[in-house]
């Protein structure tokens, strides 16, 4: 199986800033990782630059690859790629319901707007409700997105990331099933970060690979056995969790002492 990601000697800038120095990655698909580090390290530009928001310096020994492919149409690749952001980009308008909040990853849109209602063939009507019971979303199918809870909200967002691998060819089926998810935990409160992250336990249990990035310590799940720790735009350390995830290490990575405990496959930092 081709890696769902290599980046080789790769900078990024935003405007006249170099962010990312020289990174050199490799992700396999299906594989579940996590992305830390302190705030301004270079976490949502280096997610921007897998999902091709961000481009790399111009460089003779740079190159980037998204499952084992240099260039993408973006249309094709938001199919095989799911996106979830705290800040919910292309979040559904709020009168849209839950289902149809799904239904729109098949589009990349925010609504379904008339012209794609025809559009939707009964395998994505399928699929769709595939999904919602999959990501325990059901009871959210006819609820209005502007009247759900900031956690309900993200559950959907999480069906909409994962739908549009339907279009996969079956050929591409295996590699096809990556979820990107970006501070998911803002703003959510105590049980809506449990509930999360139950979802992506089971969602990590089922094959679904996650690329998670945070600096919350508790949103790793046990699932996730590979730890990358970004410190000032470069990748500072990327091993096995039970390695890195040490109240020395943390504490060097985010320059503040850290104290850590261990309960249940969680790590608990303060």
């Amino acid at each position: 199986m081709l890696p769902f990601l290599d980046l080789r000697h790769v900078n990024i800038a935003r405007g006249s800033n170099t962010v990312l120095h020289d990174i050199n990655l490799t992700i396999a698909a299906g594989e579940h990782i996590a992305i830390l580090g302190p705030n301004g390290c270079g976490k949502s530009t280096l997610i921007k630059t897998i999902t091709c928001e961000c481009y790399p310096i111009v460089q003779p020994d740079t190159s980037v690859s998204i499952f084992g492919r240099a260039r993408w149409d973006l249309t094709e690749l938001k199919k095989r790629l799911g996106v979830v952001s705290a800040e919910l980009p292309g979040k559904p308008t709020l009168h849209t319901t839950g289902r149809d909040a799904v239904l729109t990853g098949f589009f990349s849109s925010s609504t379904l707007w008339p012209n794609l209602l025809s559009s939707i063939t009964p395998e994505m009507q399928a699929r769709t409700d595939e999904v919602l019971h999959r990501i325990g979303g059901v009871s959210l199918a006819n609820k209005p997105v502007g009247e759900m809870s900031a956690g309900q909200q993200r559950r959907i967002m999480i069906g909409r990331a994962l739908v549009g691998s339907a279009h996969a060819s079956s050929e591409q089926a295996a590699s096809s099933s990556m979820l990107l998810l970006d501070e998911p935990s803002n703003a959510l409160d105590l049980a809506a970060q449990q509930d999360l992250r139950d979802l992506l336990r089971t969602l990590a249990q089922q094959g679904t690979g996650i690329l998670l990035i945070t600096h919350h310590i508790a949103d790793i799940i046990p699932e996730i056995n590979r730890i990358i720790m970004l410190k000032d735009g470069r990748i500072h350390a990327d091993g096995p969790k039970d390695t890195l995830l040490t109240a020395p290490i943390l504490s060097d990575l985010f320059q503040t002492e850290v104290r850590l405990t261990q309960k249940d496959g969680f790590h608990h930092a303060w």
